[in-house]
């Protein structure tokens, strides 16, 4: 059994580090916005892993296999967010207006935007349509037991919350807050195009 956690917080760990739409829409939002705004989308991402992890352990890559129909509906739906998401971002950076040399206004959370564009970007993220579809799937036979489960699902909970924890105190911190100010038109345009280009690659590739 622990050979088995160990085996499933390596593989996790790995796919959360590699970067995708989560780790973008993290970083961008702490960085232009706050710590706490980003906190609230790491929330949302979080509940999103819980969601697809619960359903990898009932079972996901059968009902994928035998419901073709219901997985073609998830990549296109997903690929249409993340084009949304794209175009919302690169109408921002055409925005910009000339930086000035104070730090951009903070922009506290409200009415849990964040945390709905976090569940959002999660469940449309092909990363882990793919990873929980497949290579999760893998790791997770009829072997294994109910109390097994329930553990593999609150550790890649706890993981995922910790992980993207880091990642928006770090982008939130004053010096890359200052950093983003300066090329806040590049780095908006180029989020806004990857999260286009996985929409794209997400609906072509269904």
């Amino acid at each position: 059994m622990l050979t088995l956690f160990l085996t499933v917080a390596v593989l996790h760990i790995v796919a959360l580090i590699t970067p995708g739409p989560d780790f973008f829409f993290v970083s961008q939002t702490a960085v232009s916005r706050s710590r706490k705004e980003a906190m609230m989308g790491v929330l949302g991402i979080t509940g999103g892993v819980m969601v697809w992890s619960g359903v990898a352990l009932l079972g996901l890559n059968l009902i994928l296999e035998k419901m073709a129909w219901l997985h073609s509906i998830i990549m296109v739906g997903g690929g249409l967010y993340l084009c949304w998401m794209g175009y919302q971002m690169l109408r921002s950076a055409l925005k910009k207006e000339k930086p000035s040399e104070e730090l951009p206004a903070v922009e506290l959370a409200h009415g849990g935007r964040s945390f709905l564009k976090g569940l959002l970007t999660n469940l449309s993220n092909p990363k882990a349509i793919i990873y929980f579809g497949s290579v999760f799937s893998l790791f997770v036979g009829n072997d294994v037991g109910s109390a097994e489960r329930w553990g593999l699902f609150v550790m890649i909970a706890l993981e995922t919350f910790a992980w993207f924890t880091v990642v928006a105190s770090l982008f939130a911190m004053p010096q890359m807050r200052r950093g983003y100010q300066r090329l806040a038109k590049w780095i908006d345009g180029t989020a806004g195009a990857l999260f286009a280009g996985f929409g794209i690659h997400l609906i072509i590739s269904r």
